[in-house]
């Protein structure tokens, strides 16, 4: 895609951009607008979704993205197998999920934090972890949304305006992510609600 990409986004490594299905997309512009199609059916299908246990489980993780990006990207779902900008060695994050999924539960379970600030310590630490290739953030704030209403919160706002785009919605929405990484969750908790 000759288009630059915004700040903050994770560029593609060339065996990961080899992974795209529509071949009629040449910029980043209709790259977007492709996968916010994909992204809204699976939105419908998290809606349709009833009694499947629990979000917080590996599987699901997996599934939403694939849901999400299942008409963009051949990997769509797979856990990502090459180094990023952001995340640790691939090898590492099926680990890395796992434990998040399990703190997850136990902060639920000891009502350790808020339910904000469990939805909010959970989506910073899995966009931390960069599990897929691409699509991390979009995929973290729906997996944050499910698991709010799993735990019968209402959905967060992210910041009342579109992260992908840039502009200062997504700025202060990536400073609260940098705020999180040393510690400090309230810019994100505010973020969030705003």
């Amino acid at each position: 895609m000759p288009d630059s990409l915004p700040a903050g986004a994770t560029p593609l490594d060339p065996d990961e951009a080899v992974g795209l299905i529509p071949e009629h997309l040449s910029t980043r512009g209709e790259l977007n607008a492709w996968e916010q199609v994909n992204i809204a059916k699976a939105d419908d299908w998290l809606r349709r979704r009833q009694n499947g246990g629990s979000v917080l489980n590996m599987d699901f993780l997996r599934e939403l993205h694939r849901q999400m990006f299942s008409n963009t990207w051949k990997w769509a779902g797979k856990f990502r197998w090459t180094l990023k900008n952001i995340g640790g060695p691939p090898e590492a994050i099926p680990e890395q999920t796992y434990n998040l999924l399990s703190e997850t539960r136990y902060w639920i379970e000891h009502h350790t934090y808020s339910v904000d600030e469990i939805a909010v310590r959970f989506h910073h630490r899995l966009v931390a972890i960069h599990p897929f290739p691409n699509g991390n953030g979009r995929h973290g704030r729906l997996m944050t949304d499910a698991l709010l209403a799993e735990l019968d919160a209402l959905p967060f706002p992210w910041g009342s305006g579109s992260i992908d785009d840039r502009g200062a919605v997504r700025d202060r929405y990536l400073h609260a992510l940098r705020s999180a990484d040393s510690g400090d969750y309230t810019p994100l908790l505010a973020f969030v609600r705003s």
